[in-house]
């Protein structure tokens, strides 16, 4: 089977599904090496990678890196750890030929592709279609024609006269075919409107140039009374009159609530102060939880291993950007509504946590803090397998800082936290599996060494990058122990270092003052993002104290709480390796 060149040029191929979602992903998976691609809805059309590894369906996406056009090389580049390909077939054909682990973490290897049956589904409802004759006559018509004449004698036949017995089944030999062997399958392209399959080959069936199209809209939405539809069908119409019919309009999208444009600066010069009358709190309200049960107890193992092959499937810079929306939200810095505006007399949780009533505040990003440094650390210290699979997670770690970083995601709560797991004692004193970091990811080792080391170093001082345009939600942590009489670990007491205390004082005047402009960076980064639901709540404090300590144990005082799981890392560290 000849492999396309082009990299967007992959939905021709038999593995790919189109857009499937995943628990129809995992029932096509049925022994260790099946595998399949196909388009998440969650993350925004991206391509996952879906393999059956030991009795368990792991989700892997795949990463792709847009291109400046030029002559002569591909348009985007895609990988999955390290390796870039400049298409996805490439990526596939190196991964099955080769044997090749798909992440070194799970070590799990894509062998036998799961052909895709019939054409790539659409995005609408095929019931909706087969309740309306003349609409399954217009689909019909539409299925498929090719850019030569002879082709024309197709439109309006059904795909499925053309089909032989048989024809979904595919050697697995056939995806390590070089380009110049004879091509072995033909698969359709997806389904997709006549004129788009028409090509520039086409001038010849044309007397002369089409006309320009209408400027109303030729896509209406029907009128849906009566009936209810998950999905809402586009119907192919002419204009015939400059203007849209009555009852037909196009239903504005709703923007996420991060995104929701306000006139805060102008409200902002016309209001005057309220003394608040309550502390705010930005944790979200209880709802159930799709990962946890109503009681849960601390660390299940169902749970850990579905929190594994959550992260697994998500790249460094997507569970940064899920990072980032869930600091921005626990921090007060997007989505404030004008009750809670008014509730607090300012407009955002950066300055409301420099203010005597932000107290609730501050508690809250102290624990959402330690609760990431647990969890993080509970990656690495929880792999009781091979040596390899600890110094993946490591590596994992280090990779999602660098997504953190300034001038990434910028979100330097979260590289705090993350930072913080990699230093504790417990991680640190792990010598074969540092050593182990820096003998096989080199490159991860010696970015955390010489750069993400010193970066967090001088955060901690006040000497670090704060610019909203590098940073989108700065590093507040050091104000908020200040303030609320914590010692700052690994510093001298705040009695004697005069310097270091209005330093960190004069800091937090300052985000203070550049709240709007760290709104707005953020808001820029996160626009257009689509978070995966599950991840998002993986990420919220509520779930990972939950997580923790359990539905009864995370009501127990704080410093027991932490007294008790900092006992269980030091047993489970102690345990990977009693020789250090």
């Amino acid at each position: 089977m000849q492999m396309p060149q082009d990299g967007e040029d992959f939905a021709s191929q038999p593995w790919y599904h189109g857009p499937l979602s995943r628990q129809k992903a995992e029932a096509l998976l049925q022994r260790d090496g099946d595998f399949l691609v196909r388009t998440s809805g969650s993350r925004g059309g991206q391509p996952v990678i879906s393999c059956r590894w030991r009795g368990s369906a792991l989700h892997f996406e795949v990463l792709r890196v847009a291109l400046r056009p030029r002559p002569g090389r591909p348009t985007a580049l895609f990988q999955l750890e390290d390796e870039r390909f400049p298409s996805l077939p490439a990526l596939i054909r190196s991964y099955v030929t080769g044997q090749r682990p798909l992440t070194q973490a799970t070590g799990a290897v894509a062998s036998r592709p799961v052909m895709r049956q019939g054409p790539i589904p659409r995005s609408f409802s095929e019931n909706t279609l087969l309740e309306s004759p003349s609409r399954m006559e217009l689909l019909r018509a539409r299925k498929w024609s090719d850019s030569q004449p002879a082709g024309l004698e197709h439109v309006g036949r059904s795909r499925e006269g053309h089909s032989e017995p048989g024809a979904s089944t595919v050697p697995t030999f056939a995806l390590s075919s070089m380009g110049s062997d004879p091509v072995l399958l033909k698969t359709l392209a997806p389904l997709g409107s006549t004129g788009d399959s028409l090509r520039a080959s086409d001038g010849q069936l044309h007397a002369k140039a089409p006309t320009k199209p209408p400027r109303t809209p030729s896509l209406v939405l029907p009128d849906a009374s009566g009936q209810s539809s998950m999905y809402c069908e586009l119907v192919l119409r002419v204009s015939t009159a400059q203007g849209t019919p009555p009852g037909h309009r196009c239903p504005e999208l709703e923007a996420p609530w991060w995104e929701t444009q306000e006139e805060e600066e102008e409200e902002e010069e016309k209001r005057c102060f309220v003394r608040p009358q309550a502390e705010v709190s930005f944790c979200r309200p209880d709802k159930p939880s799709g990962l946890l049960g109503p009681q849960n107890r601390p660390l299940e193992p169902k749970v850990l291993r579905a929190l594994r092959g959550l992260f697994l499937e998500h790249h460094p810079g997507s569970t940064a950007l899920h990072l980032l929306l869930a600091d921005c939200q626990a921090t007060g810095l997007l989505g404030v509504t004008k009750a809670k505006r008014d509730a607090m007399g300012v407009a955002s949780g950066l300055e409301l946590l420099t203010l005597p009533h932000g107290h609730r505040l501050r508690s809250e990003l102290l624990e959402r803090h330690e609760v990431l440094v647990l969890a993080g650390a509970l990656a690495v210290l929880g792999c009781t397998g091979p040596l390899e699979e600890r110094t993946a997670a490591l590596r994992g770690l280090v990779e999602l800082a660098l997504a953190l970083r300034p001038g990434a995601a910028g979100d330097l709560p979260g590289l705090a936290a993350v930072m913080g797991a990699l230093l504790m004692p417990q991680v640190s004193r792990l010598e074969r599996t540092w050593r182990q970091l820096r003998r096989s990811h080199t490159e991860a080792a010696l970015a955390f060494e010489q750069e993400l080391k010193p970066l967090m170093r001088a955060l901690d001082e006040g000497a670090g990058p704060c610019d909203p345009g590098e940073v989108a939600l700065p590093h507040v942590a050091p104000v908020v122990r200040l303030l609320e009489g914590e010692e700052l670990p690994g510093r001298e007491p705040l009695d004697k270092s005069c310097e270091q205390l209005l330093c960190t004082l004069q800091g937090a005047r300052q985000i203070a003052q550049d709240a709007p402009k760290f709104r707005k960076a953020a808001a820029q980064r996160l626009q257009g993002f689509k978070p995966n639901p599950e991840l998002q709540e993986a990420l919220t404090t509520d779930f990972m104290r939950r997580l923790l300590w359990g539905s009864r144990g995370e009501g127990a005082p704080r410093a027991n709480r932490l007294e008790k799981f900092q006992h269980v890392l030091s047993v489970l560290s102690q345990r990977l390796e009693p020789d250090c």
